[in-house]
């Protein structure tokens, strides 16, 4: 029996092109173990009025690879939709397509048992960035 315990997943979105939480973005977790394991879908939630996503999935015992799949296409398609238009922003571009130059992100990592991983992602219609927050 191991003591040891499986690494933990977190993760939260800014949306930049606004500078507030990005809420109901669609977020899957799929988890493998070892470079050449296949990937198995854990499950999903969406992120909160602040963003967060507080209940994803725990990681079965022996993952070592993480993937996070952010639906970013219909969040920003349904920013647009109701209005709220980075058009009153002060450098924002008067006309956008769907909204989204990239209509998914996916971000994969490697994690060692027993640790916490919160992963946020900086997100705007035309880029993102990521990196391991605490």
């Amino acid at each position: 029996m191991s003591t040891e315990t499986t690494a933990s997943v977190s993760t939260h979105i800014l949306d930049t092109s606004i500078g507030k939480p990005a809420v109901g973005v669609a977020i899957s977790l799929s988890a493998r173990t070892g470079l050449d394991g296949e990937w198995a879908a854990l499950g999903g939630s969406a992120t909160d009025a602040d963003g967060r996503c507080k209940d994803l999935p725990a990681l079965p015992e022996g993952t070592t690879h993480v993937r996070l799949d952010f639906e970013t296409e219909t969040y920003f398609l349904n920013k647009n939709s109701s209005k709220k238009q980075a058009e009153a922003q002060q450098d924002a571009p008067r006309v956008r397509d769907s909204g989204a130059f990239f209509p998914e992100v996916t971000i994969t990592f490697a994690v060692n048992p027993g640790e916490h991983y919160h992963v946020p992602l900086l997100l705007n219609p035309f880029g993102y960035s990521v990196y391991r927050g605490s």
